[in-house]
């Protein structure tokens, strides 16, 4: 019992770890109207352990700190990351559709924090559109890769990762 929860808490670290490099070397991309988070390619991990949920969470808030976010895009964007998380664990036994909390957390939170926290005067429907090309772009484009690549090697690299 003790070593399940330790694997979790490593699964969640390295996980969350992870997602805080990709956010930070790639935030150029990840913060504005027009965005694309290269780390959220990583809200397929669910898929394949429910670590992912606090380590994609965690991770996001770190992320969000360390690139210097506000704190409502620190607060909002993260738990909206922690709900699609969350919800793409249940849609674990359907592989493709993992994609899809993601994609909708974050078009639906996301253009809100930038027009109400950041300012970004631009109409919200139209934010909607391009956070979620953005999302569609790192979510179901680059994470639908990542998930395939992981899902064909995951005897060898998830040995004792997935739960």
């Amino acid at each position: 019992m003790r070593n399940k929860k330790v694997l979790f808490m490593a699964q969640a670290s390295i996980i969350a770890a992870i997602y805080v490099v990709l956010t930070v070397l790639f935030a150029p991309f990840g913060f504005a109207s027009i965005q694309v988070r290269i780390s959220e390619a990583l809200t397929i991990l669910p898929f394949f352990t429910p670590a992912a949920i606090p380590g994609l969470f965690i991770g996001c808030i770190f992320g969000n700190l360390i690139s210097g976010a506000i704190p409502i895009d620190i607060v909002c964007g993260s738990f909206a990351t922690l709900i699609a998380a969350y919800c793409s664990y249940l849609l674990r036994g359907r592989k493709y559709l993992v994609v899809l909390p993601p994609i909708i957390a974050n078009t639906l939170v996301v253009p809100f924090v930038l027009y109400y926290g950041y300012g970004i005067n631009l109409p919200i429907p139209l934010m909607m559109l391009t956070v979620g090309i953005g999302e569609v772009l790192s979510c179901a484009v680059l994470g639908l890769i990542v998930l395939n690549v992981l899902d064909n090697y995951k005897h060898i690299i998830f040995r004792k990762w997935v739960s």
